[in-house]
């Protein structure tokens, strides 16, 4: 019998300075994550530059990602954006008072 997993059931919840990252489904040419984060602010001088392209949705809370060039996007549940490879990014601030849930997609995706 197959068993069950709620996206939105969260046993480690992240601190101020953690992601809590659980890998859904992993191939050779895809990962599909869960990632839980509660991040006032994010430290300066942190930020992701992935090898692979990465599609996010935010499923729960609210967030602002931020740019290398210092464009700032404000997404809210619901909002999905696709970030290529190499694109120089960070969670500027998530989920002030609240968890924020994401899912995420790496891979070629293009």
């Amino acid at each position: 019998m197959q068993s069950k997993t709620n996206i939105f059931e969260v046993k480690e919840l992240p601190t101020n300075e953690q992601e809590v990252i659980s890998s859904l489904l992993s191939t050779e040419d895809l990962e599909i994550q869960r990632i839980v984060t509660l991040k006032p602010f994010e430290k300066p001088g942190i930020w992701y530059n992935q090898d692979k392209d990465e599609w996010v949705i935010l499923l729960k809370g609210k967030a602002e990602l931020e740019w290398e060039q210092g464009e700032t996007i404000h997404l809210y549940a619901g909002d999905y954006i696709f970030i290529p490879a190499h694109k120089i990014h960070r969670i500027k601030r998530s989920g002030k008072d609240e968890i924020c849930v994401w899912l995420a997609i790496h891979g070629n995706l293009k």
